[in-house]
Formats: C-alpha cells, sequence, structure tokens
C-alpha cells in the first residue's frame, strides 16, 4: 500500500516539465544553390574513326577486298608507331545490294541482288597530335573511304577536374552567402553537396603554335581546347 508521503512524491515528478525531445526541436532554415566551374586543357590526344568499304559481286570477294585493304591499314599504323591498344575494331558489316526493277502494276517484283558491301571501321587512338595530318592523309591512300571523325580529348583531364571542381564550390559559396546578405541571416554549416561533372566540350580556341604545326601536315587540323564543367549543389543551414 502506498504511503501518503510516497503518493506525494509520485505526484510532484508528474508535473515537473519534461524536456523536449530532439525532433521537437525547431529545424533550421535551408538555402540551396547551384554553382558551377569550368577549367580549359589543350588536347594531347585525338581519336579518329576510320571506315574501310568495298563493294563486290559475292560476299566472299567482298570481305576478301576489304581485309586486305584493313590489314594495309592496320600494318601501316602500327608502323607509325600507334600500339596495339590504341587500336580498336568498332564496326563490321556486311550488306546485300539490291537492284530494285520497276513494276507493271499487274504483280509486284521481287528485287533482286546485284552485289555485296562489307565496312570494316577502325577506331584509333593518337597520342601524337603532329601525326594526325599525316594519318589521315595516308589512311586514305591506304584505301579508307568512310569515316574520319574526329575528337580530341585528354589522356588525364583530372587536374582540369579538380580545377573546375574547386571554382564550382567556391562559386556555389559565393551564390549562398548574397542571399543570406540579402535576407538578412547567416550561413550556418553545410548539410549537403552533390556534384554533376559533365563531359569536355571542344572550345574553338586554336593555339598559334599548333597552327603552325598543322601548316605543313597533308591534312589540317585545329585541336582548340577542352572546356570541362563541373556543377554542384550545395544546401546550407541558416542562422537567424
Amino acid at each position: 500500500m502506498i504511503s501518503r508521503r510516497n503518493l506525494a512524491f509520485a505526484l510532484a515528478l508528474a508535473v515537473l516539465p519534461v524536456p523536449a525531445l530532439a525532433s521537437d526541436a525547431p529545424k533550421p532554415g535551408l538555402v540551396s544553390v547551384t554553382g558551377q566551374g569550368t577549367a580549359h586543357l589543350v588536347p594531347d590526344m585525338a581519336v579518329i574513326t576510320l571506315t574501310v568499304m568495298r563493294q563486290e559481286k559475292t560476299a566472299r570477294a567482298a570481305l576478301d577486298a576489304n581485309n586486305s585493304a584493313m590489314a594495309e591499314v592496320l600494318a601501316a599504323m602500327k608502323a607509325d608507331g600507334i600500339e596495339s591498344r590504341d587500336l580498336q575494331t568498332s564496326g563490321f558489316s556486311i550488306n546485300p545490294q539490291y537492284f530494285y526493277p520497276k513494276s507493271d502494276g499487274t504483280r509486284p517484283v521481287e528485287p533482286t541482288i546485284t552485289g555485296y558491301s562489307v565496312s570494316n571501321s577502325l577506331t584509333v587512338r593518337i597520342r601524337n597530335l603532329d601525326m594526325l595530318g599525316a594519318i589521315l592523309d595516308k589512311s586514305v591512300t591506304l584505301g579508307v573511304n568512310q569515316g574520319g571523325q574526329i575528337s580530341f580529348t585528354n589522356d588525364d583531364p583530372s587536374e582540369a577536374v579538380s580545377k573546375a571542381r574547386t571554382a564550382a564550390v567556391k562559386d556555389a559559396v559565393a551564390k549562398a552567402a548574397t542571399l543570406a546578405e540579402a535576407a538578412g541571416v547567416s550561413l550556418g554549416r553545410i548539410s549537403q553537396i552533390n556534384e554533376q561533372h559533365s563531359v569536355p566540350q571542344p572550345m574553338p580556341m586554336m593555339r598559334a603554335e599548333m597552327a603552325m604545326k598543322s601548316a605543313d601536315a597533308a591534312v589540317p587540323v585545329a585541336t582548340g581546347e577542352n572546356q570541362y564543367q563541373v556543377n554542384v549543389n550545395v544546401t546550407f543551414e541558416i542562422n537567424q
């Protein structure tokens, strides 16, 4: 049986204020901004696609002609110092060639096969850009008759990406500080950062020394610059 003293003590405890739980505390205000940073880097590598296409009466003859031409292209690339790791077959196809005779309108006319075409595509990474023009010229001489797409890239763009990343964060901090000042508050701690970076984009800027080097090449080329862009989404707490 509970004594009067113990009952009074229990009632006193019941009426004591209970500390608010952490989840009941007001959440801080937030401000989210997107910062953007860019960095430029002169390409040190080119990637080209070269395609040999041959047409003959039979698939076998077209394949043999194509194999012979592509073998010469591969041998020439290796002779120019292109390593095997930088040579990759990127496409191969055999297609019949059809002739569609005119129909007299009374009955359908089936097309006839007049020959076959064989295409073999080779993707080449060229690490010495001074050789690019000459390689393009030689490939055509050896029988390449399609392709030729060129993209300039960098073997290791990590330094440029790091610079773009740093610039993006600084841009985000500056934007958030401007917003906070305009609202009459101050920034608190950073609660979240998300990064997005894009593929390099060629920029229409050509160095004079590269222009001079390419002037004597069989195929004139201009490398320009690659632009690396990083976007960061940063969320700050607000001190009010």
